[in-house]
């Protein structure tokens, strides 16, 4: 596992310290890929109910609070696969 991915997941699971209803997915470019579920954030791909894709540098901002997670979708910089009322209950968690 990257040392990105391996930070990713200690920064998710710091913000969503009460699990998450539902199974993510962060597709964080060329580094690998993220799931959350009601366990915590993880190492790994699967199947998601969302899957949230970018570039390694959109998420690390995203994560640090430097970008904010509507303003990254909605210029195009973060994608979002399927169910949408999940990936704002994420970045609720996010922002």
């Amino acid at each position: 596992m990257s040392k990105i991915i391996e930070s990713a997941v200690t920064s998710l699971n710091e913000k969503i310290s009460d699990g998450f209803d539902g199974l993510a997915k962060f597709v964080m470019g060329d580094e690998g890929s993220i799931m959350i579920d009601g366990d915590g954030a993880r190492a790994g791909d699967g199947d998601a109910d969302v899957t949230l894709i970018a570039d390694t540098d959109v998420f690390e901002g995203i994560l640090d609070g430097s970008t904010n997670p509507t303003t990254a979708f909605m210029t195009g910089k973060l994608k979002i696969e399927g169910d949408m009322g999940l990936a704002m209950k994420l970045a609720s968690f996010l922002s």
